[in-house]
């Protein structure tokens, strides 16, 4: 069996169209089923994490195995490097450190093209070692692990959750520990709002292709945007992983409609920094600069942008001009965007970016009635 063993093993290997677990209630340590007919107890394990700041940054070894590495510096994006540190202490070769996308809240002070993020698979490391680009300040680094920690119980139901007939992992489903979304007095870091969608964007997560356990990578986006980064939430409205299966992103409470309030506005998330209230952002798992995402995965993503599309009445192949209800900043897109048409980044890469006026005319062509 591959890593791919977290909640519903066998529904999450075999595809989109098998059931996956609804949310029941928040992830906790002692979750309580609604009834006991309609879900069942899961197990997941809970994220340990461990962040360096200075120059303990450059060279760690938290004392458990190291999955995944977050890397966060203001400065060049280019020139950073880790190398891997195995059980014995051995040192592997240098990997060159690919910033993922430049994002944010919206309001948050500093230019995020030089406020730089990494997320970095480790495998089980011991420990790591960095090299930062000449004149990198405010340098930390966070060894996470998501897939060895002690377990939480979770109370998942056993029906599909589904978003206008896109099939959808809920955040319980993946894993999600809620009590990320607090801070240590008890209140929320990010409390939800919400305004009407104008446009949809579609991002990469400059992560590895080929992921054999894309829930725990997703939980490790989420400790890095809510904790390290300190946004209090996943940055991203959905994700997709390289087998079309589609995961739940930002909180929005428990009554089953992902991404959304009950007045059908959409939460605001922070993956597009200065353009978020009311900018969806839908990240594909894996690097698509040379390469385009897998078949699975981008007819997933369509079928989810023409569900979007329908639900919020737009034209997926439209000129529009984005104003930022909250402070007013306009940019003119196209309603289904790259996050480059919005930021200084190479999101969604080269090829996958390249695909998009393709992939609108599908989205059209996929919307109910077209």
């Amino acid at each position: 069996m591959t890593r791919r063993t977290v909640l519903g093993a066998a529904g999450l290997a075999a595809g989109a169209a098998v059931a996956v677990p609804v949310v029941a209630s928040a992830v906790t340590t002692t979750a309580t089923a609604p009834t006991e007919a309609a879900t069942r107890q899961e197990r997941v394990p809970r994220t340990r994490a461990k962040t360096f700041s200075g120059a303990a940054a450059g060279s760690a070894e938290p004392g458990f195995p190291v999955e995944y590495v977050g890397v966060t510096w203001t400065g060049a994006r280019r020139g950073a490097a880790i190398r891997l540190l195995d059980q014995d202490g051995r040192a592997g070769a240098w990997q060159t450190l690919k910033p993922v996308c430049a994002a944010g809240a919206d309001g948050e002070a500093g230019n995020p093209a030089k406020n730089v993020s990494v997320l970095v698979p480790a495998g089980g490391a011991a420990g790591y070692e960095l090299k930062m680009p000449d004149g990198a300040t405010g340098v930390r680094s966070t060894a996470i692990d998501t897939v060895n920690g002690p377990a939480m119980k979770v109370a998942v139901a056993t029906e599909t959750a589904s978003f206008r007939g896109v099939e959808f992992i809920t955040r319980a489903g993946w894993g999600a520990d809620e009590s990320l979304r607090f801070k240590a007095d008890g209140t929320e870091n990010s409390p939800q709002t919400y305004y009407p969608a104008q446009t949809l964007t579609v991002h990469h997560t400059v992560g590895a292709n080929g992921d054999l356990d894309p829930a725990a990578t997703i939980r490790a986006y989420y400790y890095l945007h809510a904790i390290t980064n300190d946004w209090g939430d996943i940055g991203y409205h959905f994700l997709i992983d390289e087998a079309g299966l589609v995961y739940e992103g930002r909180y929005t409470g428990t009554d089953g409609i992902p991404a959304h309030n009950a007045d059908g506005k959409m939460v605001t998330a922070f993956h597009t920094s200065g353009f978020n209230s009311g900018n969806l952002g839908i990240a594909v798992l894996g690097t698509f600069e040379s390469q385009a995402p897998t078949a699975a995965a981008r007819a997933s993503l369509t079928k989810l942008l023409a569900a979007l599309s329908d639900y919020h009445a737009l034209d997926p192949e439209a000129a529009v001009t984005f104003v930022n209800p909250v402070n007013g900043v306009k940019r003119n897109v196209q309603t289904v965007s790259g996050h480059r048409d919005w930021l200084a980044t190479e999101c969604p890469g080269t090829t996958f970016y390249g695909d998009l006026p393709a992939l609108r005319v599908d989205v059209a062509a996929a919307r109910s009635g077209s």
